[in-house]
């Protein structure tokens, strides 16, 4: 049966018991406005509804009926016992229709032209014949056989025969009994008390925990049996009630259709809209607290996004724009996405703009990334619409998509193309109540990680095994690629760690990167029930709540996306310190070996060396025969090594980039890959060198040509190492 349908019976049963006992109180209450408005809307609702299933004998009865309730409505009729009796006639007929319904999902060939004819030659004001009453009076005796029309005949039947061992038919009996009828399995319940049950469950849990953790402490068997035994009774408890909280996305989506035909129709833009995984289903609380994050969404991708039909026509692009929204899940996520094919946005008009408002200065935006010149957007105020409409222009809507996806623990990210597009991206979980983490120390405090963010633990033995530096920056070489480390001492302000021997590595994923959060130790997992935390603490910046562990005491709950984005700005303020000096004659000196070709590697002063980053090959492009890129706003000259070796151009699809940065002037070079950073001795170098190279010396067991990176950068940009050396000359004439 038809969802619909099976709503729509389950609906009507519910509204039909009431209707009985409405219709009996009728007759001794005469006249009550109340009780004639109850049961005339519940007639008229399974009338609407009926035709709109094309249910048409159904929809023939109860229109019948609705036409005399109308008359006793309006006062042109009295209530009595022969209008009561036709309307309980009435009833039981649309009762046995929908058991026909239940039953076959089709109205069957009952015969209603009975009840119809009753019914009118009341409205008609007939006589009735002397038969009718009798027969109205035994009318009533239908209304159990509706539902178990199957096991009323049988009982009799089976009470007359005089064979009394019958077992045989009882099991089949018993076992098509658990086969129930739509209003047997289904039940209405108020939000509250599934939110009630959510809250005790999550109660539960603490109390789970605790008990785990006593059990522990004491290594009680029967106390460990009967903990293991509450633990896996509380989980299945907690997952049958989140069950029941679970909704598909598109109780929301419902909506969109409706509200993209309007606002395309008032802006005049032709948009087909798209929607994949409506089935995704999330927490109701989490499907509450996105509504208008995919509202302000929407309406910006119509409003900003997508082009008039003529604009899309000039550009080659079809009239009819394309709105797609997508929903899936994705490592215990919900991830939502609203992807349009429209003009995308330009990172340097959204730089302009944001200056233009005085949201950031132009020193601010100058040295941003184009992802991170998406972030601009989410600034309180900021609009790059011309003019304030009924869509957009207040520049308030990305803000609420924002801080509405933040409180719940989500992340939002854009991807954009000039020309081509933008896909807004909303990371969501899947529930708000309960979730699993690990519990960690630093500096002789205990946090909590969402094990969502977590990606894998690593230890650091006793010789740092592929722990190095980039300048000053510690980063640990996993499985062959650099993982910037962050340590939550430095991000909470704590004690400076001393050593990182024994530290743990949790690595991380957030905001679309990977990096490894340096704890003192790993205690625990255990689901955990998130807590709202105070505005005071919430204002950190740092924390997504609070919980309380199953040895009592209370934890914050470490906000992932936030400490990533707060160690970046530690390692940036430690970039924008670090000073380029060379070693000392008999000193070591940190060298990035990078590899040119199949068989050269190259080595460079690391302290010379801004960022370490990767590219695809087409992001390089030519400007009056010179090679150049767009880094974070700024056209960057490049320098490929295998040129400087002549080597020649060779292809490569993903380049290793080496950005060199001096105040607002940056070059980068281009090489294969990044093999290693190592300290070695460049005073015992070969003087075996071609044009760009100092010389040549031994990086473990291997010859490596060793760069002249100065004379390389300002071949590239000559006036790079200005500013340095007009300061470094000022400082030699003090002493």
């Amino acid at each position: 049966m038809d969802e619909i349908v099976r709503e729509f019976v389950v609906e009507s049963y519910e509204n039909l018991d009431q209707l009985d006992s409405d219709l009996v109180a009728l007759e001794s209450e005469v006249g009550s406005r109340s009780l004639l408005s109850s049961v005339f809307r519940t007639i008229h609702t399974i009338k609407g509804t009926s035709g709109f299933l094309g249910f048409g004998a159904l929809e023939g009865v109860t229109h019948v009926g609705e036409s005399l309730l109308a008359e006793l409505r309006d006062g042109k009729r009295e209530m009595d016992q022969r209008t009561t009796d036709v309307l309980l006639t009435m009833v039981d007929c649309v009762r046995e229709i929908l058991g026909a319904i239940e039953a076959t999902g089709a109205e069957g060939d009952l015969d209603t032209t009975t009840v119809v004819a009753a019914i009118q030659a009341v409205l008609d004001g007939e006589e009735a014949p002397a038969a009718e009453a009798p027969a109205a009076s035994s009318a009533p005796a239908p209304v159990l056989p509706a539902k178990p029309a199957a096991v009323l005949p049988a009982a009799p039947a089976a009470a007359a025969e005089p064979v009394e061992p019958e077992p045989a038919p009882e099991p089949t009996a018993a076992e098509e009994a658990p086969v129930r009828s739509a209003t047997e399995s289904s039940i209405r319940v108020d939000v509250e008390v599934l939110d009630a049950l959510m809250r005790h469950v999550g109660e539960l849990v603490l109390a789970r925990n605790a008990m785990t953790s006593i059990a522990a402490e004491l290594d009680d068997p029967a106390l460990v049996h009967a903990t293991q035994r509450l633990a896996l009774i509380a989980t299945e408890l907690q997952q049958g009630v989140m069950k029941t909280r679970m909704q598909p996305i598109d109780n929301v989506w419902s909506k969109v259709p409706r509200m993209v035909r309007d606002i395309s129709a008032s802006l005049g833009r032709q948009v087909r809209l798209d929607m994949i995984g409506k089935e995704t289903e999330l927490d109701r609380g989490v499907l509450e607290a996105i509504k208008d994050p995919l509202t302000h969404l929407i309406r910006n991708a119509i409003d900003h996004g997508i082009e008039a039909p003529e604009q899309r026509t000039a550009a080659g692009k079809p009239a009819q724009g394309v709105l797609t929204l997508r929903a899936y899940h994705q490592g215990g996520q919900v991830v939502i996405e609203i992807a349009d094919d429209g003009k995308g946005i330009d990172p340097q008009a959204i730089a302009a703009k944001a200056v233009e408002r005085g949201l950031r200065s132009a020193a601010d935006v100058a040295d941003l990334a184009p992802q991170d010149v998406f972030q601009l957007l989410f600034l309180p105020g900021f609009s790059t619409a011309e003019k304030v409409t009924h869509v957009s222009g207040r520049g308030v809507g990305m803000d609420v998509v924002k801080t509405k996806v933040d409180a719940i623990g989500g992340v939002v990210d854009v991807q954009s193309t000039v020309g081509v597009g933008t896909t807004w991206r909303l990371r969501i979980p899947l529930t708000l109540a309960i979730m699993p983490a690990l519990t960690v120390e630093c500096a002789a405090e205990t946090y909590a990680i969402p094990q969502i963010n977590l990606l894998e633990l690593l230890a650091i033995d006793d010789k740092q095994t592929g722990v190095e530096y980039v300048g000053e920056a510690p980063v640990f070489r996993l499985r062959g690629r650099l993982l910037p480390l962050v340590d939550l001492r430095d991000v909470l302000d704590r004690t400076p760690r001393e050593s990182l021997v024994g530290a743990v590595i949790a690595v991380m994923h957030a905001d679309g990167g990977r990096f490894g959060l340096l704890v003192d130790h790993v205690r625990n997992t255990e689901e955990i029930v998130a807590k709202p935390i105070s505005a005071a603490v919430k204002g950190i910046g740092l924390y997504a709540g609070a919980t309380l562990l199953g040895d009592g005491s209370v934890t914050l709950i470490l906000d992932i996306p936030a400490v990533a984005r707060r160690a970046l700005e530690l390692q940036e303020a430690i970039g924008d310190d670090r000073e380029a000096v060379v070693a000392e004659t008999g000193a070591t000196e940190q060298m990035l070996i990078v590899s040119v070709g199949e068989d050269r590697q190259v080595a460079m002063p690391m302290g010379m060396v801004t960022r370490l980053e990767r590219f695809p090959m087409d992001v390089l492009e030519r400007v009056s025969g010179s090679l150049v890129m767009q880094y974070r706003g700024r056209i960057t000259p490049v320098v490929d090594l295998a040129q400087i070796l002549g080597m020649g151009t060779t292809f490569r699809e993903e380049l290793a980039v080496v950005v060199c940065q001096r105040g607002d002037r940056s070059v980068a070079l281009v090489a294969d890959e990044v093999v290693d950073i190592v300290e070695c001795a460049t005073e015992d170098r070969s003087e075996v060198s071609g044009f760009g190279l100092l010389g040549s010396i031994i990086v473990r067991g291997r010859v490596t040509e060793l760069l002249d990176l100065e004379t390389t950068v300002r071949d590239a940009d000559a006036r790079f190492y200005d500013a340095q050396d007009a300061e470094l000359v000022g400082v030699g004439s003090e002493h």
